[in-house]
């Protein structure tokens, strides 16, 4: 691997084959950077500075082929992307054991253990910088959208994000998040936008490339850490 590759900043970046975190791993390519992306069904990558990782986030072989891949391969972590994520709404009384462990394993656990793995190696660096993505629906329930299991484990996500900052603050390293309304995304069909539109003051869905803006304004405000900011078209704002 040449010098100058060894150079650029890297990201890693969860959920990366598709909807929003494909979006961030496109992004931060094209801003120069080298790319890790991972996800279930995620392809081999065409460049090569970008490194594909398939695995489920949930298994520890998968955090551990994820951090020593970037580290082989370039060298460093600069940035972590916590984008993976499950949701499943539903009645409380209806969720299924199955859907708890689905959720929780991907939304905290998975999360848990790879930021866990990061922030050592960021520590080793001496900085570094991890964007999480959590929902509104944290803060801001719906009657119409049952969500206890996204305000469950996205809101530990949400908690974790503050602590992480203060906890590492003084030693150079950013802890964030950006809290989302509804995305366009594989997720939601295209014949639902309108509907779920309505949801949100400035009366539509949000874009991959609004929260991509978002976490690359993160990325690019050194003095912003504990920050969750609200890519929600208004949601947090009231109805």
């Amino acid at each position: 691997m040449s010098g100058a590759t060894l150079a650029k900043p890297v990201v890693v970046v969860t959920g990366g084959s598709q909807g929003i975190g494909a979006g961030v791993v496109d992004a931060y390519h094209r801003h120069g950077w080298s790319v890790v992306a991972t996800a279930r069904s995620i392809e081999p990558a065409d460049h090569t500075d970008i490194l594909t990782v398939r695995g489920d986030i949930t298994d520890p072989d998968t955090v551990d082929r994820v951090v020593d891949g970037a580290l082989g391969r370039f060298g460093r972590i600069d940035t972590l992307v916590n984008d993976a994520g499950v949701y499943v709404s539903k009645p409380f009384t209806e969720y299924s054991a199955d859907d708890y462990r689905s959720v929780v394993g991907v939304n905290l656990t998975g999360f848990f253990f790879l930021t866990q793995r990061v922030v050592a190696e960021m520590l080793t660096l001496g900085g570094g910088h991890v964007v999480n993505v959590t929902t509104t629906l944290v803060d801001f329930a719906n009657s119409k959208i049952p969500a206890v299991l996204a305000s469950l484990t996205k809101g530990g996500v949400a908690a974790a994000t503050r602590a992480l900052a203060i906890e590492h603050a003084s030693r150079g390293i950013r802890v964030n998040a950006v809290s989302l309304g509804v995305i366009a995304t594989p997720v939601h069909p295209p014949e639902t936008y309108d509907g779920l539109g309505e949801l949100h003051p400035l009366g539509r869905v949000g874009t991959i490339d609004d929260v991509v803006r978002g976490i690359l304004f993160l990325e690019s405000s050194p003095f912003v850490t504990g920050e969750i900011l609200h890519i929600d078209g208004g949601q947090i704002a009231g109805r």
